[in-house]
């Protein structure tokens, strides 16, 4: 079994929470989202982020506006809306509190 299949849940667990922290940084395009995590241990595939996305708008943690592009058709840039902030300040609280917690285990 490989790293990647022993560890999949937690990294699909974890992906959610990277996408708003991609997000929070600034306005993005989603192919500049998946740039990011594919130069990292989360790399993804469209068919994965694309649901998230949608997913994270009907929960109303991200929304997104029309710009125009140079390279084409107009594009959709995320952003962080107010209750998407929140949540991502909750899941930093709680990431440190359990990267902490598990630091600490077995130490005497």
């Amino acid at each position: 079994m490989s790293i990647d299949e022993k560890f999949f849940a937690i990294r699909k667990g974890l992906l959610e929470f990277l996408v708003l922290k991609i997000i929070a940084a600034d306005h993005v395009y989603a192919a500049d989202i998946l740039k990011d995590l594919n130069a990292t241990d989360f790399a993804t595939q469209e068919g994965t982020l694309y649901p998230l996305l949608s997913k994270l708008r009907r929960e109303e943690l991200v929304d997104y506006e029309w710009k125009e592009s140079e390279a084409g058709p107009p594009r959709k840039y995320y952003k962080l809306t107010t209750k998407g902030r929140e949540q991502l300040r909750e899941t930093l609280d709680y990431w440190q509190k359990i990267s902490g917690t598990v630091k600490n285990l077995g130490q005497k």
